[in-house]
């Protein structure tokens, strides 16, 4: 760890104040900054200004009804874990990050907004420097695909897949759009919001089913997932209706798993291993952690299975 580069702390008191902030060239946004600081202390960024955005009140906002939830981008990750209102597939996966004091301060926007990971760039400047930097940040090859001159630096947030299951829509300060359009397949480039933009809320339809949120990690705390499957099922006699599902850890951008409506109308034991073959097929991990990159793609299959088999039990709301 170094100390944090010399920057200006800017607290703009409205949100065109902050957007015009953000545009500025070595501009950065900072919330809860439980992820950007210690990528700061790792020499990751070196911004000539931060913008926080803690004093906005209408970020924090956290309204349900019947039609649907709105929450705010500083919507505490605690608040919603605690909020038994919210889909059981939100509530989880906030609840599943890190531990207590980070989820005090960590917010919705920020862990939509993770930065991807790498054993090659999660590592000290010396660290860097001395293993001759790599694709994501000041060289010119990754590591991983050393043959490919794309990033494949994992998307690691537990929450955007939860959000993508329940189908929610993204607000900015410029659009309204489905969530998935927030990301794109490169690691490092993976955030698809324009010089200023800034995220402030999203917007959950009335679920349409049962849900959940499972991962796998290295400890059972703290840790970012190795693989991470959220659900939502619908069911009609017994059978499966509708069932959506949502994966991270494994690739460059968290994806709806595509190919699920091929299981409508079977039941839900009958449908495991058809699902764990979409996952295997579909999930991309690479050698981005200490982990195997197989292990990680059969525990994401293995998770979604077992995801499955708990909603149709009626175990998860």
């Amino acid at each position: 760890m170094i100390s944090l580069p010399a920057f200006r702390l800017a607290r703009p008191a409205t949100l065109n104040e902050a957007a015009r902030l953000a545009a500025e060239p070595g501009a950065c946004l900072i919330a809860g900054g439980t992820g950007l600081l210690p990528n700061l202390r790792l020499g990751i960024g070196a911004p000539r200004t931060l913008v926080s955005l803690d004093a906005l009140a209408q970020l924090k906002g956290l309204e349900i009804s019947a039609d649907g939830i709105r929450i705010g981008a500083c919507v505490s990750l605690q608040t919603l874990s605690n909020e038994e209102k919210l889909p059981t597939a939100l509530r989880e996966a906030a609840r599943s990050v890190a531990a207590p004091g980070h989820r005090s301060a960590a917010t919705l926007g920020g862990n939509l907004c993770l930065d991807t990971r790498c054993i090659y760039y999660n590592q000290s400047e010396h660290w860097r420097r001395s293993n001759s930097y790599c694709l994501k940040l000041g060289g010119d090859t990754c590591h991983v695909a050393p043959q490919g001159k794309k990033c494949r630096a994992a998307y690691c947030g537990d929450l955007a897949p939860a959000l993508l299951a329940l189908e929610a829509q993204l607000e900015t300060t410029s659009r309204s759009t489905p969530l998935e359009h927030l990301y794109r397949d490169d690691g490092a480039n993976h955030i698809a919001l324009a010089p200023g933009e800034i995220v402030t809320a999203v917007r959950i339809p009335a679920p349409k089913g049962r849900s959940g949120y499972a991962k796998a990690r290295a400890r059972g705390a703290i840790d970012y997932p190795l693989a991470g499957v959220a659900m939502v099922l619908s069911l009609n006699n017994g059978q499966i209706a509708e069932l959506r599902a949502a994966l991270t850890g494994t690739n460059a951008r968290p994806f709806v798993l595509a190919g699920t409506d091929s299981l409508e109308g079977a039941k839900p034991d009958d449908a495991g291993p058809a699902l764990m073959k979409l996952v295997q097929k579909q999930a991309g991990p690479m050698r981005t952690t200490v982990t195997a990159a197989d292990y990680r793609r059969q525990a994401a299959a293995i998770h979604a299975r077992r995801l499955l088999e708990r909603l149709s039990k009626g175990e998860l709301s």
